[in-house]
């Protein structure tokens, strides 16, 4: 197989098989396209892309799905998990996650098999702006941590100036502000990012 091939290739297959979750979650709760739609704020037809794995939705977007459906965010990437439990200690080894391919960010979701985690780790590796495709800035509810572990980071913020980091540096942020990644440097660049699932703040 052509080694160009191979990844959008498992790109596919993994997108058809999350797909294939979201309509057994999607009938086992009796239902439709437009009931998944409505309750997630998502068009029919972004739902129907996804569980076709035509389309590969952003952070944002699946958290809507999830939340739509009334799961946790790791049940769209594994089958078989068991919720967090109080006292639980969960070891990841080098290598066990679950791979994500959008159009600018490869996610590899850590702990896809501990569910209803009050954080959602991941790692993630992203390009140069010029070469990825923004539609919009992502928010979502939850507050955001992200360290960069190899290369440099731009972080772009909507109504502020974007932010720099450099290996080793670090940013927190209220997740609703509409927010961006893409490497600084003309290479790509590795992050951690940590999201927790608050939605309400004191006021």
């Amino acid at each position: 197989m052509d080694d160009a091939l191979a990844p959008r290739l498992q790109a596919e297959d993994r997108r058809i098989r999350m797909g294939e979750r979201l309509r057994a979650i999607r009938h086992e709760q009796g239902l439709t396209l437009a009931d998944v739609a409505a309750r997630s704020g998502l068009a029919v037809s972004t739902v129907s892309k996804v569980e076709r794995g035509l389309m590969a939705l952003t952070y944002d977007r699946f958290s809507q799905l999830a939340e739509g459906l009334g799961v946790d965010i790791s049940e769209l990437f594994s089958e078989a998990g068991e919720r967090f439990q109080p006292g639980q200690v969960a070891v990841a080894r080098k290598g066990e996650h679950a791979r994500h391919v959008t159009e600018n960010y490869v996610y590899e979701m850590l702990f896809p098999d501990v569910w209803n985690k009050a954080m959602v780790p991941m790692l993630g590796t992203l390009q140069p702006y010029e070469q990825m495709n923004f539609e919009r800035f992502v928010s979502h509810g939850g507050e955001e941590f992200v360290m960069v572990l190899e290369g440099s980071l731009t972080v772009y913020f909507e109504d502020r100036p974007p932010e720099v980091l450099a290996t080793g540096d670090s940013v927190y942020f209220d997740s609703r502000r509409g927010h961006l990644y893409a490497s600084a440097g003309p290479g790509s660049a590795r992050i951690l990012v940590v999201c927790s699932k608050i939605t309400d703040w004191p006021g």
